[in-house]
């Protein structure tokens, strides 16, 4: 049996996977974490609590993407919406990351 924490992490994974394909070599050096709430506002952050946050790369690691699992799961009902909208995130991290539009890595983004 899994766990809603699992569930939530494989939804990111499944997400950043289809990404993945799509961009084939493309596809940015990215690691990819689950955090229950953020820690803090960084520097860019809105006033709102952030969904998803994107860390540059340093010298000594890879861009960071986290997906924060409390926020993600008091904006939906559904798990599927679950889903879904971590599907969008983390697109709208990657699409960040490579300087594109979101809508550039799936054509289906926010729908």
């Amino acid at each position: 049996m899994t766990s809603r924490r699992d569930e939530f992490d494989d939804f990111v994974l499944d997400a950043a996977a289809r990404l993945e394909a799509t961009c084939g070599r493309a596809f940015p050096a990215v690691e990819f974490a689950v955090e229950d709430v953020p820690r803090g506002p960084a520097p860019w952050d809105h006033r709102e609590v952030p969904l998803g946050r994107l860390y540059p790369a340093t010298s000594a690691r890879p861009a960071r993407i986290v997906v924060y699992r409390r926020p993600v799961e008091t904006r939906v009902t559904d798990r599927r919406d679950v889903a879904a909208l971590v599907a969008d995130i983390v697109t709208e991290q990657v699409a960040g990351l490579l300087g594109v539009a979101p809508e550039d890595l799936d054509p289906g983004f926010g729908e």
